[in-house]
């Protein structure tokens, strides 16, 4: 299962470049994400095949970890506009928080939520839904 790190950097030249390369002395590897800054401090959130041990390696080379989290993850339509909303919109109904939100290397959505149970039943809803679509567009002949 994939998880999200949560991590803080400082705002300096050379924090992402630290980070990358205590990671890949470890022989971990990131997944997808992204780095933002906030209010001067550095936030990033990196997907990981083993986040735990993508927090050992930072945390023991000082870098604050803040949470290692699981994380839904979906393949939205790319061919189909609104997709993003009508995720999000599920979620919401089911009184899901999306807490953070980017795509991984393979181009599949990372989702961290507040309530995972709920988030996955969502999640697995709306994959039960996508492939029930393409079974029909194959079976018309669309």
């Amino acid at each position: 299962m994939m998880q999200d790190v949560a991590i803080e950097l400082d705002d300096q030249p050379g924090a992402l470049a630290r980070m990358g390369e205590i990671l890949g002395q470890a022989g971990i590897s990131v997944e997808g994400g992204g780095v933002w800054v906030v209010d001067g401090r550095g936030v990033a959130h990196f997907l990981f095949s083993d986040g735990k041990a993508a927090q050992l390696a930072l945390e023991c080379a000082g870098i604050a970890v803040r949470a290692v989290n699981d994380v839904l993850v979906q393949r939205l339509r790319q061919d189909v506009p609104g997709q993003l909303g009508k995720i999000a919109r599920q979620m919401a109904e089911a009184d899901v928080n999306i807490e953070v939100m980017y795509s991984d290397h393979d181009h599949r959505l990372i989702l961290v939520v507040d309530d995972y149970t709920k988030g996955q039943a969502v999640s697995e809803a709306w994959e039960r839904e996508r492939a029930a679509a393409t079974r029909f567009v194959t079976a018309a002949g669309i």
